[in-house]
């Protein structure tokens, strides 16, 4: 098989494990509440980065870096998977699947405007169109279709929701500080992150033996939103030629995401949360070609 094929084989593997992560969040906190979930996700995570990390004899390598590094990857794992998911999945417990799950889509464009003081990277007008354009989307969703009456199904809910995009960038932009494979640090991070959820599922009184339903719901969300699916993508990523081949792909998720809702969970798909997602998505591909854009527009000028 060609790399290329290859790419497009691990992209559609990952695109078709993360669309069905919002409705498994929904069927597993029937049964169990978050901290459980995030509990025995992340263990399951771990163990998984653990066991390919042996297999490939790199497991010994994780903990031969300096010490500073390893630190830096600790810190991370607070950021992701500790805050990032305790917050995630509350946000799931109080709002609808379409709703909590359309939010969090966000986080590419909050990427962006972090890079500004994080990256020192300059914004150009194109790009604030873009992150406009998203944000409109994202009014849309969380307001049932109704931005000038500002009413929110749940506004704490949907504070987490959009709190939760924020987190995921400064993890991204912190992570991509520190050299090295990904799945290493993928390793460092859950391990220093799941520890502290441990502790603070022992304090909050929270540790217990989950039924089996939940217990099965959590496996299945640490292999396929927090674990497998990293490695898929981080191997599409390998074997492309290029990153935009697949990167744009990535993009069917959540509108697979939602017919797994609609089928599954049997909720009714709002049309605001049709409108909004392409909203969102159009400031994200807008983003993505804005350097292209600049660049015509420059040799457009020099003609």
């Amino acid at each position: 098989m060609k790399n290329q094929n290859k790419a497009y084989l691990y992209v559609a593997l990952a695109i078709l494990a993360w669309s069905t992560i919002a409705t498994a969040f929904k069927i597993t906190l029937r049964y169990i509440n978050f901290v459980e979930l995030l509990l025995y996700a992340s263990l399951t995570s771990t163990l998984l980065f653990s066991i390919y990390l042996f297999i490939n004899k790199r497991l010994r390598k994780v903990f031969e870096r300096p010490r500073k590094e390893l630190l830096r990857l600790a810190f991370n794992g607070i950021l992701n998977p500790f805050v990032y998911y305790l917050l995630l999945l509350r946000a799931y417990e109080l709002l609808p699947a379409q709703e909590a799950g359309t939010l969090n889509y966000f986080w590419p464009i909050i990427l962006v405007l972090l890079s500004i003081p994080m990256l020192g990277q300059k914004i150009s007008w194109l790009s604030i169109v873009s992150v406009f354009v998203s944000f409109m989307g994202i009014v849309i969703i969380s307001t049932h279709g109704k931005p000038w009456l500002m009413q929110f199904s749940n506004p704490f809910g949907v504070i987490l929701a959009i709190t939760c995009p924020f987190i995921w960038a400064i993890y991204w932009i912190l992570n991509m500080k520190i050299a090295g494979d990904e799945v290493e640090k993928l390793f460092i991070g859950f391990l220093s992150g799941t520890s502290l959820i441990i502790i603070y599922s022992a304090i909050t009184h929270r540790l217990s033996f989950p039924p089996i339903e939940g217990l099965a719901g959590a496996v299945y969300v640490g292999i396929f939103e927090m674990g497998l699916t990293f490695i898929f993508w981080l191997k599409a990523l390998r074997y492309s030629k290029t990153t935009a081949n697949i990167s744009n792909l990535v993009f069917l998720s959540p509108f697979l995401s939602l017919f797994y809702i609609n089928f599954i969970l049997k909720e009714k798909i709002l049309l605001s949360t049709l409108v909004g997602l392409i909203l969102v998505i159009a400031g994200i591909i807008m983003q993505r070609y804005v350097p292209e854009l600049e660049q015509k527009r420059k040799e457009v000028r020099q003609k």
